[in-house]
């Protein structure tokens, strides 16, 4: 039976003893080297050892049309079975249309986890949900600067959007795999999300080149075994270096990010 996302969230997260999951966000421009596959590659074998996850951004394989969809299989193919991939897609349509997006990634492209935006409401995030081995990562006060436009708007409850998201999350996780993205940007909220949903994995983006502090971000996103909480790193670790040596200092600063996040949850 095929391991539950969670489980395997959990699993190779107490091996590893990381909760750092590095973004797999290539530009081509800033690479040290041509071929985009082989960059991925050499970024996987010095990092495997210290991440609980990696984090595909579907944009950036995009951008380089077909044979970027090619090096985006590939790279989830490449990356080691009992490391969990998220496919950072944050797709959000009418239902049917949410369903051929759900097999997409699931089937096709094999992510363990997606990450959705739930603007749309139930019926967009089904499809997904319906995939109960993996995990449903929903878009819920996310790191860019322009969040509060919408995010912190306030119901007659006086009920802030991104606290009516992690409700509805609470609601809708049923089979237990639904996660919420919440920035490293905004401590204050991230804290008051894991009061609201103790138990779900967060997602936590923002931690390097948007400047969201490390140390508050552990503390807040941890749950109350010091767990389910994905930090992400992506441009810090990818583009430590611009010479050959680049994947040694990738792992270099995946291993010091690490290091940080343990001490930051006491382990």
């Amino acid at each position: 039976m095929k391991k539950k996302f969670v489980d395997k969230l959990l699993d190779i997260s107490r091996k590893n003893n990381s909760l750092l999951c590095v973004g797999l966000d290539p530009d081509p421009q800033k690479l040290p080297v041509k071929d985009v596959f082989e960059f991925n590659q050499a970024i996987i074998d010095a990092t495997q050892d210290l991440v609980c996850a990696y984090k595909p951004n579907l944009a950036f394989y995009e951008a380089m049309g077909t044979r970027g969809l090619q090096v985006l299989k590939k790279t989830v193919a490449f990356i080691p079975q009992e490391i969990p991939v998220i496919g950072d897609a944050k797709r959000g349509d009418i239902g049917n249309t949410a369903a051929a997006y759900a097999r997409a990634l699931f089937e096709y492209y094999k992510f363990d986890a997606v990450t959705i935006s739930p603007y749309l409401g139930y019926d967009s995030v089904e499809p997904f949900l319906n995939y109960r081995h993996g995990g449903v990562f929903v878009l819920c006060r996310t790191s860019n600067r322009s969040a509060s436009d919408f995010q912190d708007l306030v119901d007659s409850f006086g009920m802030k959007f991104y606290q009516s998201v992690a409700l509805k999350a609470e609601e809708w996780n049923r089979d237990g795999n639904i996660g919420l993205v919440v920035g490293a940007t905004y401590p204050e909220e991230l804290k008051d999300v894991r009061k609201m949903c103790p138990h779900m994995p967060l997602l936590i983006p923002g931690i390097g080149a948007q400047g969201g502090d490390l140390e508050l971000s552990v503390k807040y996103g941890i749950d109350a075994h010091r767990e389910k909480a994905v930090i992400v790193a992506a441009r810090q670790v990818l583009y430590a270096s611009k010479g050959d040596d680049y994947a040694r200092a990738a792992r270099k600063v995946a291993r010091e990010l690490r290091d940080s996040i343990n001490r930051a949850r006491g382990c």
